[in-house]
């Protein structure tokens, strides 16, 4: 299980977010939905301390520690139970795509590199690269690469993978090579913490979508009632602007 209890972040005197209290259930995929700036991505960042929230804590498994006082072993601990995918792949340009999956087995779970390299091999075949083995970023497209990053992240078995908009750099053709990924990794159930713009993904895959706005959780159920039934104004307005309107509810709900 992870646990966010009463997370809050500032900037400079501004208020990301505040008091976020969050619950994901081993096997469960967890979407936050919401408008630009509302701090879903730095919520993400927090959750492994890329970003360091002002106070609250965050719980993987057996580990919990407090934002405030965490020390960097603790950081570590909890790092080691995360997986996070970048919007931007974040991939060594100097590495290949196997170097790259095994980089972190190496450095992080201090495998001895044949071995890392085997595992990367086994991934690389599941993410349906293995022909791209020794191939670097440069050669690789917008959807490779960010399936290499994903293939990064599985390889090191996370408790929780972290996905922040995961599909936002890439060009539309490649969204859905990305998308199905997660999709084989949801039936696998892996527990994913999603922040994203793709409305019919959360439609399809989330156990439980999050609707964030004003620094805060606004809203949260199931797809079908956030987005067939949404209660607050400002998620409506919300779904309006990304055009699930009634008859994109309609059209989603008979799909589903």
């Amino acid at each position: 299980m992870i646990k966010l209890q009463n997370l809050t972040k500032a900037f400079n005197g501004h208020t990301v977010f505040s008091g976020i209290d969050m619950t994901i259930e081993q096997g469960e995929i967890v979407v936050v939905i919401g408008p630009s700036g509302t701090g879903k991505s730095t919520l993400l960042r927090s959750v492994n301390f890329l970003e360091r929230a002002d106070s609250g804590t965050v719980s993987i498994g057996d580990i919990t520690i407090d934002a405030e006082h965490a020390s960097a072993d603790d950081i570590l601990a909890l790092r080691r139970q995360t997986g996070f995918v970048f919007q931007n792949y974040a991939l060594f340009a100097h590495l290949t795509a196997l170097e790259n999956i095994a980089e972190g087995l190496i450095t992080v779970r201090g495998w001895r590199k044949n071995q890392a390299h085997a595992k990367a091999r086994e991934i690389l075949t599941q993410i349906g690269l293995a022909d791209k083995a020794a191939h670097y970023p440069a050669a690789l497209s917008g959807g490779q690469q960010q399936r290499v990053g994903i293939g990064r992240a599985m390889a090191l078995q996370p408790e929780l993978l972290l996905f922040d908009e995961p599909t936002s750099a890439l060009d539309p053709e490649w969204v859905t090579e990305v998308l199905q990924l997660m999709k084989s990794l949801a039936a696998q159930q892996q527990t994913m913490l999603v922040v994203t713009h793709e409305m019919q993904f959360a439609r399809e895959v989330a156990d439980k979508v999050i609707f964030m706005a004003d620094g805060g959780i606004v809203e949260q159920g199931t797809p079908d009632q956030l987005f067939n039934n949404p209660q607050d104004p400002r998620l409506k307005r919300f779904l309006r602007q990304v055009g699930i309107e009634r008859k994109d509810q309609e059209d989603l709900a008979h799909r589903s």
